[in-house]
Parts: C-alpha cells; sequence; structure tokens
C-alpha cells in the first residue's frame, strides 16, 4: 500500500494536466487553472500535503518519500520559476536513479541488502535470494528511469500519460512478479524447515 500513496499526487498532476486552462480566481487573484504549470502547482501542494499528513500519523517518513518529497519541490519549483517542464522531466529519472543507487550501494555498505532490511522482519529467505531480489529492484528502478526519461524526451504527446499511467503499471507488474518470485522461494523454505516436534 505504501508503494502506491506515492500516486495521489501524481494522478491529482495528472486531472489538471488534462483540463482545459482556464481563469480562476482565488484569494483577489486571477490564476491559470490546467496545464503543465498549474499542474505542477497541485503536484507541489498535494505532495505536501500527503507527506506532512503522513508525518504527523507517524511521527516520520521513511527515506523513499523523504526523496520523492524533495524532489518534487526541487524539480517542482524549477519548472515554475523558469516557466520549462524540463525540468518536471528529469524528475522521474533521477528518483528512480537514486533510488538504484541505494540498493547497489547497500551490497557494499552494511550486512544485508537494502530489500532485506525493508522485508526482513516479514519474511525469512536464503541470504542468496535476498541478493537477487535486490538485484531485481536495481534493474526494475534503472529500466524504469530510462523509461521515463526516454519517454519524456522522444514522445512528448504522451509523457505526462506515461509518467502517470506507465510508471503505475510497471510497478504493478513487477510487484506481481516479486510476489510470484516470493511465492515460490517462501514454499521451497517452508518444505526444507524440519517440523516442530510435539510435545504433548
Amino acid at each position: 500500500m505504501k508503494q502506491f500513496i506515492d500516486f495521489i499526487p501524481l494522478l491529482l498532476f495528472f486531472i489538471v494536466f488534462k483540463l482545459d486552462p482556464r481563469a480562476v480566481e482565488l484569494f483577489g487573484q486571477t490564476y491559470q487553472f490546467g496545464g503543465i504549470f498549474s499542474a505542477t502547482a497541485v503536484l507541489i501542494a498535494s505532495s505536501v500535503l500527503v507527506y506532512g499528513g503522513l508525518l504527523i500519523q507517524q511521527r516520520k517518513l521513511e527515506k523513499s518519500q523523504w526523496l520523492t518529497l524533495v524532489a518534487c519541490l526541487v524539480f517542482g519549483s524549477l519548472t515554475l520559476a523558469f516557466h520549462s517542464e524540463t525540468f518536471l522531466k528529469w524528475k522521474a529519472p533521477v528518483v528512480n536513479w537514486l533510488f538504484a543507487l541505494a540498493f547497489i550501494g547497500s551490497h557494499f555498505i552494511g550486512d544485508k541488502p537494502l530489500i532485506q532490511r525493508m522485508m526482513g522482519h516479514a519474511i525469512t529467505l536464503p541470504d542468496a535470494i535476498w541478493v537477487r531480489l535486490n538485484l531485481a529492484w536495481i534493474v526494475f528502478f534503472i529500466f524504469s528511469g530510462a523509461a521515463n526519461l526516454f519517454v519524456a524526451f522522444t514522445f512528448q504527446s504522451i509523457w505526462v500519460d506515461f509518467k502517470v499511467f506507465g510508471s503505475l503499471g510497471m510497478t504493478l507488474l513487477f510487484m506481481v512478479g516479486q510476489g510470484l518470485y516470493l511465492a515460490r522461494h517462501l514454499h521451497d523454505t517452508d518444505a526444507a524447515s524440519p517440523p516442530s516436534e510435539n510435545k504433548d
């Protein structure tokens, strides 16, 4: 569920982006609502609200959530300040590649791959499986970043659609694949475990 909280501001961004630009009066000022720049403003505001609400509720944010929020503030603010969507097009690739770097770094820093640190409290797997799973996340983030970058600068008419639904689709497919992979190895782990003794 946590993985999809990140898509709430993105969906709001998509909705506003698709609106025909119109003048909206707010606090005595007239603003243009609809299109890339007002959608970017909504993305920033909704990200602050969503992650701010999580911070108040949970008293903390995960590192990935901090990274997503900071990236949204930085790239979104640059987009509005320079009135150029190019900055926003780099947000998804950069965030994905930073996640990939974090997973890569966990092979060299610390005693466990990052995915094991995240999920190890819930499931037990052999070390070799954790390593493979961590490598799979690295490949996923590198591919996702490259796909976002390619579409953003090659198919400019659909890059927002891909940013929302392409990213969501890739994430869903990867999560399903991970679930199937884990189910197979969890079954193998259970079968290999010695039966508990009956002490009655």
